[in-house]
């Protein structure tokens, strides 16, 4: 790993990951409220944070690189246990070190996506994986289910125009596999539950 990066964060050579996250965010929280300080203290502490935050990307990056020539199955595990500890930056991190990219990482790219929302991205990254390894059931799976989950929600977008965002509210599931589930069904009962308490005002109007 880059020397120079290392000394920023206070650490020598052989730092391990934990400890590179510890100094990291130690440092950062640091600086964070240094740079609100006036004159050239609060300049330079921003300037030390801009530094800082480039040295623990390329030090993670070099890390996940490391991780991926040592074993991709290894890395790919590492990939998964991040996205269940909801670490969806890191995750992405990782994803981005890889120089082979398989079916499984663009299956684990479509699960990142879909984390962040990013319904469409996260299709295209399934249709990827499938074309790379079309007997995958897993793959199939999550497909049809991001697929009726799209359809629904731009059901539900016509005919609540003014309602919020058709994932607003959903949940991260424990387990990678289980990524297209959620609870889409809890929107449509509070949606229910909305109309039977507008009825009731209603009726107690006449």
């Amino acid at each position: 790993m880059k020397r120079s990066d290392l000394e920023l964060l206070g650490l020598g050579d052989g730092a391990t990951e934990e400890q590179i996250k510890e100094a990291y965010t130690r440092l950062r929280a640091k600086y964070l409220e240094d740079r609100f300080k006036d004159g050239e203290e609060g300049n330079e502490a921003a300037r030390m944070l801009t530094r800082l935050d480039a040295a623990y990307s390329e030090l993670m990056s070099e890390l996940a690189e490391s991780q991926s020539a040592s074993g991709g199955g290894a890395s790919f595990e590492k990939v998964e246990e991040l996205i269940r500890s909801g670490d969806i930056q890191e995750a992405q991190r990782v994803l981005d070190s890889f120089n082979e990219r398989n079916a499984r990482w663009h299956y684990l790219q479509s699960v990142v996506f879909y984390k962040k929302s990013w319904m469409n991205e996260s299709k295209k990254q399934l249709e990827i994986a499938m074309q790379l390894d079309p007997e995958n059931e897993k793959y199939k799976q999550s497909y049809r289910k991001l697929n009726e989950r799209l359809t629904n929600g731009a059901k539900q977008s016509q005919e609540q125009p003014q309602g919020g965002g058709v994932y607003q509210g959903q949940t991260m599931q424990s387990d990678v596999d289980d990524q297209m589930g959620g609870n889409f069904c809890s929107s449509c009962i509070q949606c229910c539950a909305l109309n039977m308490c507008i009825n009731m005002l209603c009726n107690c109007c006449r």
